[in-house]
């Protein structure tokens, strides 16, 4: 290609693209691209997710998920109604069963408030009312959780990119990344390119490429497939919120969960079964290279190991639907197997230690001349503009 840019974004997922608009804006006229070796946009995580927007009920108050995450949700509703991209701020439960879980509900609900946000506490009787499907002993109301067509934004980021003179290169697989003092060098299979910055928003990649620009990573990038079902046309009035169960407080994983989308449907979903397919979305898929990668991680073996049970229960729900359904049950009892239509599988980056900790929040490394976005687990979609805020400010000083 022989092409030389001034700023150039590997990663056509929401993240990379936010961050070459962002970059327009901070820059005008400076000669800006994203590449991806894909043929579209958003073609793994970024159109592979459940598509809510998150409004921070979980995340440490004071952490960079809980920050971006309140800037993100109001930085995607406002993007969404400048742009006229189908969302809507319809609300989440979070539904305690047990008694178990009412005492981690509470404990949500002080989080929450930590984080900055309103939300109500409603009763029994108080669920059934709101949402008449839906039973448990107390619940959490979060008003400002929503919905979004993720996808679409991703496509309105490529063509905003286009219209002010950058470029969306696609088709294009990076093959080597060589930093010198005034440079980058990509290698690539359609030739090379330099840029005199590269912010690299690699996603289920993240570990492969910062490798191959000489970083000295100290994670891998271990995959987990999320299964989801849908709905059939006739329940698709089941909730008009999202419905949530309490979350096991050791994993990064919200549980099964019933989402409305902005599509008119419903889905159920998701798992977290260990991946052996980074980028296929399908059930059971296996990429050779992605399973070895897997499997000779160390940390791979020593996160199953610190949670046994978990693993076994996500196995048990990916070979059986009805311990899949049970896990809904539990907060909607009139849901039956045949229920639960197929739907596309997605996938997750997560980032783990050779001791098998997973890094619960983003982690970014930075070169003289690179930035590598090396784990942006959810809530990274929700929180493209302010992470690509951030990106921008390390990579412009």
């Amino acid at each position: 290609m022989g092409e030389r840019f001034d700023y150039l974004v590997i990663g056509a997922g929401i993240l990379g693209l936010a961050t070459a608009h962002r970059l327009q804006r901070e820059k005008p006229g400076a000669a800006i691209a994203v590449v991806d070796k894909e043929s579209t946009v958003a073609a793994h995580q970024s159109g592979h997710n459940s598509g809510v927007i998150h409004a921070g009920v979980y995340y440490a108050p004071g952490s960079l998920k809980a920050q971006y995450c309140r800037a993100g949700l109001r930085a995607t509703v406002e993007f969404c109604e400048r742009f006229g991209i189908k969302h809507r701020r319809c609300g989440k439960l979070i539904v305690a069963t047990d008694a178990g879980e009412l005492e981690r509900l509470r404990g949500l609900g002080e989080r929450a408030r930590a984080n900055g946000l309103v939300c109500d506490n409603l009763d029994a009787a108080a669920i059934r009312e709101l949402e008449p499907n839906i039973v448990g002993l107390a619940a959490l109301r979060i008003a400002d959780t929503g919905i979004a067509d993720y996808p679409a934004i991703c496509t309105t980021l490529a063509k905003l990119i286009d219209e002010e003179g950058g470029r969306v290169i696609l088709n294009t697989r990076v093959a080597g990344i060589a930093e010198a003092a005034n440079e980058v060098r990509l290698e690539t299979d359609r030739g090379t390119i330099t840029a005199r910055h590269v912010i690299v928003c690699g996603g289920l990649q993240a570990d492969r490429l910062a490798r191959m620009a000489g970083l000295d990573t100290d994670f891998a990038i271990v995959p987990f497939r999320g299964d989801y079902y849908r709905l059939p046309p006739p329940r698709s009035t089941l909730v008009s919120t999202l419905i949530y169960p309490v979350p096991d407080p050791r994993l990064p994983f919200l549980g099964v969960h019933l989402t409305p989308t902005t599509d008119g449907f419903i889905t159920v979903g998701p798992t977290a079964m260990l991946a052996f397919a980074r980028e296929t979305y399908r059930k059971w898929a296996v990429n050779l290279r992605d399973m070895t990668d897997a499997l000779s991680f160390g940390g791979t073996w020593r996160l199953l190991a610190r949670f046994p049970r978990a693993g076994l229960r996500e196995c048990v729900h990916a070979i059986d639907r009805k311990r899949y359904l049970y896990a809904t049950q539990r907060y909607c009892p009139s849901l039956v197997v045949a229920d639960l239509n197929r739907h596309e599988c997605g996938v997750r980056a997560q980032a783990v230690t050779p001791g098998g900790e997973m890094i619960h929040d983003f982690l970014i490394k930075q070169t003289s001349r690179t930035v590598h976005v090396c784990n942006a687990p959810s809530p990274a979609a929700t929180s493209a503009f302010p992470i690509a805020d951030a990106i921008v400010a390390r990579i412009t000083v």
